[in-house]
């Protein structure tokens, strides 16, 4: 079946930027077209929404099943840690944690910035709605400890996925600019 092409460049197909952004990026670069992502349409779209389904369900299994009493894999981490800081680096348990909560929303920026074609800031705005009812989940578990750092964090790891989709537009679209 044959599927028509669609332009890389239409507006209602991009989420990098807002009509408004790309009528500011036009001005600030005397007259360039912003970069787009290349719209995600058919059968790549359906492999997108099962990985962003099967992420979700990760996400959920990581941060609301009930943590055990005793964690032999915490205990490990904790000794790790404490080997790095005696060689000198400067690693706290609290700063792994705070890295590892960006990094677990980078894929969500990624896989929603992809599917949504919507401005960058509503899917990191989705991030952080999805990180607060995470986090208000987890005021009623037991085991578990709801903070305002991990939303900040998990936010953040949202928009370096937005950014990880824009900065690859810019270099699809400077390379389209060479090679055209």
């Amino acid at each position: 079946m044959h599927r028509p092409e669609v332009p890389a460049t239409d507006d209602r197909d991009t989420h990098v930027n807002s009509p408004a952004a790309g009528r500011r990026f036009a001005k600030r670069t005397g007259g360039a077209t912003p970069p787009r992502v290349t719209p995600v349409t058919g059968r790549a779209r359906t492999w997108l929404r099962v990985a962003l389904a099967v992420y979700l369900v990760a996400v959920g299994l990581v941060t609301l099943r009930p943590a055990p009493q005793d964690d032999a894999t915490l205990g490990l981490a904790r000794d790790f840690i404490a080997w790095l800081e005696a060689t000198g680096l400067p690693v706290t348990f609290e700063g792994i944690e705070a890295a590892a909560n960006v990094v677990m929303f980078v894929p969500f920026g990624v896989l929603v910035g992809l599917l949504l074609r919507r401005p960058w800031w509503v899917v990191v705005l989705l991030g952080a709605a999805t990180s607060g009812l995470i986090e208000t989940v987890q005021r009623w578990l037991p085991t578990r400890y709801p903070t305002l750092q991990d939303v900040v964090m998990n936010t953040l790891g949202a928009a370096v996925g937005v950014l990880v989709l824009m900065v690859v537009a810019r270099v699809r679209t400077r390379r389209a600019r060479t090679t055209g």
